[in-house]
């Protein structure tokens, strides 16, 4: 059962694309009529990552991560630094020890 849930996020997590809001300062991703958002404020060269909310009904999906890895990317791309203020990203960056380089 759970290697079955597994597989499922898995396969959400490759067909599921944040959509950058740049004026917004926010990733999206709308999917089964939910949207899903991480928030940031961004101030010279750094990036604070100040929120992330996915909807119950589209949780435990791994849409929380595709967000957080597009904001990283975006990061890196852009040649900011970042202050993960958001307990998910910050887990999230610990958790994943490619993006290290990125924290402030």
């Amino acid at each position: 059962m759970v290697a079955s849930c597994l597989a499922q996020a898995m396969r959400e997590m490759s067909t599921v694309h944040a959509a950058h809001d740049l004026a917004g300062q926010r990733f999206n991703i709308v999917t089964d009529g939910h949207r899903a958002e991480l928030a940031y404020r961004r101030e010279g060269e750094m990036m604070t990552i100040t929120h992330t909310q996915v909807p119950d009904a589209i949780g435990g999906r791994g849409i929380a991560a595709v967000l957080v890895a597009a904001a990283l990317d975006y990061a890196r791309q852009s040649g900011l630094k970042v202050v993960p203020a958001c307990s998910y990203a910050d887990a999230y960056v610990r958790q994943h020890p490619q993006f290290q380089d990125l924290l402030a």
